[in-house]
């Protein structure tokens, strides 16, 4: 049955499902293979046929205490050769009129948020991390709580305590009441949460090279911004400056992020709002290398972030770095872009190494991307039409004859808006602002007395605009249209593989979107300085669980799309199952609604089934309105509604007592002008059509009487325990909505 062994094949072992149609008939059998790596990419190679085995067709009866195992990554395939044992039955007789469902909970993305957080080992870290003092609920389950609700439905403190925990099935998952989930302890939770940052991030990278076998010898770093709302006067980060968002009008931080190749988030930093981006290289790399060390590590950066100053210093502390350059150096490699050499990789770039102009140990990598080719000079030529529109608007407004423009300052900055606004074809303009006398003005001058004005005089120039375009710089425009340069002090010597390493910046990018657009981290609404830093430390811990998650995605097969399998697992919830007995009892069932089959086969490629096992609630607290109250004298030790015999009855003297106690409206008090009248001959408890309507008593308009209340009889027996009550007073509660005994 076994297969010969065979060198170099490794990988793990797992069971195989084949199927077989043969006739219209399918015939199903199992194997067990393990992954090995070929020329032609990863294959599955048979250790062993098992055939056709009872215990592996059916499903595993999964139930609630078996969750604790599942999301730390415990639970594995059990011995599929002798089978599952099943449960033994549990009989009742069940009213199917009465059945009915409550307490419908959203189960499937807490349940796999719980998951990723317990597999990257979050519970124990912040449980070793947080002291333990007088606190009821532990910060580690606070913090968890603030983490899943950003992963599963980003939304704010006071959200969170009033709508969104309440309509998960946490409690049940986690074991804290609803009740106990308020802001207060969520805000205290995410001071409690912060001093724990540095420490978070090496052990992140622990899990990381565990879990996924990451390598951290390189750093991918990028930087980006998000804005507050509101005045923020007690963040003293909070600053206006170049808005990723579009939102220049906001206060706002910077965050810089540092990544593995794969995305995999490893640590950031927060900047005042107005810095510069090549300002925070030095303090971001001064900080991983204390912490990590610089050896074996390059750094990527894009061209935003480089300076000399920045690349001697790196080179001072003996760090490697692969990084963008100004298009503006491409000048001094004109010859190198004209020549051949190039190599094509796969998605049609053009590389080419280049040896340094002046002779350092550089390399320089030429990349030309032909798609863009054709993308650059259409941008080029509609900031060109545009910018020649708009200059020609301004020589205009200078030329004409009625109110012409005649301030050289108002026409001097609306020059320096237009080639703000197409910084592409600034460069192919040279824009002139002349003054000259107004001939008009000249014409209207007296000649017999002469102008008080001097010839300084702006009421007496007028401006004239020279707009010169200089067609020979489209040469050398479209000779470098398309192509970008880089820059490494690396000893590799494959443009193809330098090239592969810098386009992985576009991991920090993605990871930038995911945190706006899936996290929302924009906008920030707490006003302290630590409270903002806290609700960013939340958003890293999320972000980190969104892309374990896509890498957890990959390895089972499933592609690497979180937001699809999240909108799938919104489906899936729990509720309790109400099922009436026939000795008038109620059983209530927890249960999991069963996924589609779809889904169901996702979640079983990610090895993390659902509980498909009842779980019978006992000792349930009914709810409020339907408390039944027991009758004064009546004490619970001596008349115990358990101990007695029948039920039924019992319960029904006690709801037609508690129904009979409740208080009977009365009317609402006389208005001024109105009086009471003396006598009135209705009954005390008259139904609403036989009440005495207002009456006219000596010209005065006088309303009904109000009725006195009567006392209700009570009769109880010492065997039965019955209850008697007025027919008036039954009627009364009649009318209320509750239906007597």
């Amino acid at each position: 049955m076994m297969g010969p062994s065979r060198k170099g094949a490794r990988g793990p072992m797992h069971l195989k499902r084949h199927r077989k149609k043969v006739n219209g008939e399918i015939y199903e059998y199992w194997s067990l293979v393990k992954s090995v790596r070929t020329a032609r990419g990863p294959r599955h190679r048979t250790v062993a046929f098992i055939g056709k085995e009872p215990g592996l067709d059916r499903r595993t009866r999964v139930g609630w205490d078996d969750i604790g195992a599942i999301v730390d990554g415990r639970m594995r395939q059990g011995d599929f050769l002798e089978g599952p044992q099943p449960d033994p039955p549990q009989w009742a007789t069940i009213d199917i009129s009465g059945l009915s469902v409550e307490r419908v909970r959203e189960f499937g993305t807490p349940y796999l948020g719980l998951a990723l957080w317990r597999r990257l080992g979050l519970d124990r870290f912040f449980d070793d991390a947080i002291k333990p003092g007088r606190e009821e609920i532990a910060w580690s389950v606070m913090a968890c709580v603030l983490a899943l609700a950003r992963f599963c439905a980003p939304s704010s403190e006071l959200r969170i305590a009033e709508h969104w925990y309440g309509k998960t099935a946490l409690d049940d998952l986690l074991g804290v009441p609803v009740e106990k989930i308020n802001d207060d302890r969520l805000y205290r939770a995410l001071d409690a949460a912060l001093p724990c940052r540095e420490e978070l991030f090496a052990h992140l990278q622990k899990v990381y090279g565990q879990w996924f076998g990451t390598e951290f010898d390189i750093m991918l770093y990028d930087i980006t911004s998000t804005y507050f709302e509101g005045q923020m006067r007690d963040n003293p980060q909070a600053k206006r400056g170049y808005s990723r968002d579009n939102r220049p009008d906001c206060l706002q931080l910077c965050i810089g992020l540092v990544v593995t190749p794969e995305g995999l988030p490893l640590a950031y930093e927060v900047f005042d709002g107005n810095r510069a981006d090549v300002t925070t290289v030095q303090e971001i790399i001064e900080t991983m290398r204390v912490k990590y060390g610089h050896e074996r590590r390059v750094w990527v950066m894009d061209r935003g972030m480089v300076s000399e100053a920045n690349l001697e210093q790196l080179r001072a502390w003996g760090a490697r770095y692969l990084v963008g350059t100004p298009k503006s150096m491409l000048r001094k490699f004109e010859r190198q872009l004209l020549e051949d050499g190039w190599s094509q990789m796969d998605n049609g770039v053009e590389v080419k190494l280049a040896a340094a102009p002046d002779g350092d140990e550089e390399t320089f990598v030429l990349c030309r991307a032909p798609g863009r080719v054709e993308k650059e000079r259409a941008m080029r030529s509609r900031q060109i039409e545009k910018m020649e529109a708009e200059l020609g608007n301004i020589g205009k407004a200078c030329s004409r004859d009625s109110r012409p423009l005649r301030d050289r300052g108002k026409a001097e900055r609306r020059v320096g808006r237009v080639m703000q606004r197409y910084p592409r074809a600034a460069r192919f303009f040279d824009v002139t602002i002349h003054e000259a006398s107004d001939p008009v003005q000249r014409l209207r001058a007296s000649p017999v007395q002469p102008s008080s004005a001097s010839p300084a005089d702006p009421a007496k120039t007028r401006l004239s605009v020279t707009v010169e375009r200089h067609d020979d710089r489209d040469q050398w425009a479209e000779l470098s249209d398309g192509c970008y340069m880089l820059r490494t002090n690396m000893q590799e010597t494959d443009p193809a593989r330098l090239w592969d390493i810098y386009i992985g910046l576009t991991q920090v990018e993605f990871s930038f979107r995911v945190t706006k657009s899936d996290l929302s981290i924009r906008p920030i609404y707490h006003r302290v300085e630590e409270r903002a830093q806290a609700h960013i430390l939340v958003c890293f811990l999320a972000l980190a669980m969104w892309r374990s998650l896509e890498h957890w995605m990959k390895a089972s097969g499933l592609g690497d799309c979180p937001r699809k399998l999240l909108e799938e697992l919104r489906e899936v919830h729990s509720m309790a199952v109400v099922l009436p007995t026939r000795d008038r009892r109620e059983l209530r069932l927890r249960v999991v609604s069963r996924p589609e089959g779809r889904l169901s086969q996702l979640l079983d490629l990610l090895r993390l089934p659902l509980p498909n096992a009842p779980k019978l609630i006992s000792n349930v607290v009914p709810k409020k309105g339907r408390v039944p109250l027991l009758p004064l004298g009546l004490k619970e030790g001596r008349h115990s509604i358990a101990q007695d015999t029948d039920l039924a009855d019992t319960a029904c003297k006690i709801r037609a007592f508690a129904q009979s106690r409740r208080r009977i409206r009365t009317p609402p008090p006389l208005r001024s002008g109105m009086a009471l009248a003396k006598s009135s001959k209705a009954p005390a408890f008259a139904p609403p059509s036989m009440a005495p309507g207002p009456a006219v008593h000596g010209g005065a308009l006088t309303a009904p009487p109000r009725p006195r209340r009567q006392p209700i009889a009570l009769r109880w027996k010492t065997q039965h325990r019955l209850i008697d009550s007025p027919s008036q007073g039954v009627a009364d509660l009649d009318r209320s909505g509750h239906a007597p005994c």
